[in-house]
Parts: C-alpha cells; sequence; structure tokens
C-alpha cells in the first residue's frame, strides 16, 4: 500500500548535528623572560539549538607551562548575535589544578566587536571576571588587521599564584593575517601582557 507522498521538507533536517575545531591562535613569541608558545583553540558539535563547546587556552615560557586552561560548556543562543554558555572551567597549571563553575555571554557588540565575557567561582567562594574583545579591520579581503583587548578581575587576592584583588591580568594585542583560505590564515603581531598583584 502506497502511503502519503513526501514532500521536499521531509526529507530535509531543520536543525542538523554540526561541528567545528578552530585553532584561533597557535603562536611562538618572542617575550622578556624567554621564548613563548601560546595556543587558543575551540571545538563544539551540536545544533542550532544546543552545543557543547571546549575551549582550550594556554601558554608555555622557556619550557615551564604558565598557563593551561579547559573550558566544557553548554552553548544556547540569546538572541541571533548573543549566546549564552555555561559550564566547567579545570586550570590545569601552573600549581596545583583548580576548578570553577562558569557563566558567561558570546557574540556581536554593535559595530561589529566580537565580545566574551565570563564570569567563574571557584568551590572556595574566589570568583573572577573575564573579558575579551577583538575586531577584524578588513585592509583587502585577504589581509586583516585584528586589534584584541582582555583582562580579568578577581575578587579576592591568591597569593599562591600571584593574584591580586581587582584588575589581575591585561592584555593588548594586535596581530595582522593574510587568508591564504578561510581555514588557514598565519599571522605576525605584537602583545602587550601585564600582571597586576600587590
Amino acid at each position: 500500500l502506497a502511503g502519503e507522498p513526501m514532500g521536499m521538507t521531509d526529507h530535509m533536517d531543520d536543525d542538523p548535528w554540526q561541528s567545528m575545531v578552530l585553532l584561533d591562535q597557535f603562536e611562538w613569541q618572542d617575550a622578556e623572560e624567554g621564548s613563548a608558545l601560546a595556543w587558543d583553540l575551540e571545538a563544539w558539535a551540536g545544533t542550532d539549538d544546543d552545543r557543547v563547546l571546549l575551549r582550550a587556552e594556554g601558554e608555555r615560557v622557556d619550557g615551564e607551562t604558565d598557563e593551561n586552561r579547559l573550558e566544557l560548556l553548554w552553548w544556547q543562543p540569546l538572541t541571533s548575535r548573543w549566546d549564552l554558555v555555561a559550564g566547567l572551567r579545570q586550570d590545569l597549571e601552573p600549581e596545583s589544578a583548580r576548578t570553577y563553575a562558569a557563566l558567561g555571554v558570546q557574540g556581536l557588540a554593535p559595530y561589529w566587536f566580537e565580545v566574551e565575557a565570563s564570569a567563574y567561582i571557584e568551590p572556595s567562594g574566589r570568583t573572577h571576571v573575564r573579558f575579551e574583545t577583538e575586531y577584524d579591520l578588513l585592509i583587502t579581503n585577504r589581509l586583516v588587521l585584528q586589534p584584541l583587548v582582555e583582562f580579568e578581575v578577581y575578587g579576592r587576592a591568591d597569593r599562591e599564584r600571584l593574584i591580586g584583588t581587582g584588575l589581575s591580568t591585561g592584555e593588548l594585542g594586535l596581530r595582522l593575517r593574510y587568508e591564504f583560505r578561510r581555514e588557514f590564515a598565519p599571522y605576525v603581531g605584537v602583545v602587550w601582557t601585564r600582571k597586576f598583584f600587590g
């Protein structure tokens, strides 16, 4: 027996499963305290309504890991340009590992500034906020200048990790990349980083 005829939309999935891996930054730095290797990776899998998001960021200076952070987050769109993220953050190094609950937003602010703002709380009650914004300034279709500002603010000092109350770390960066393809864009740049303590 023949059933009802199938329409064109019956073969389409309105919210397909997708995934992506983005190595946003992978760079060697000639720093005052020695050469450094820094990375910033993001991967996600899910649909347009729900995703699992993994962020990994770190830095090795003179062969020693100065920072190594992982975040496992649930992603949910708030509006067409803003997303809510919530989950866990694990700082693996330096010193002992630390675990935080994480809550944040990410998206496009007016004038196409990419913004990422997250709040973290440790089981001990120590809190901090991390804010990052960047902007792509197109010089040509392939040559892009990207300024970046990032800072962290802590609610309570952590002497073991040389973290002070208030503004703890700040970073200003300027990177010039050439997009051979959207998936491959080497870059050069300059980054100013400062830790504020005591």
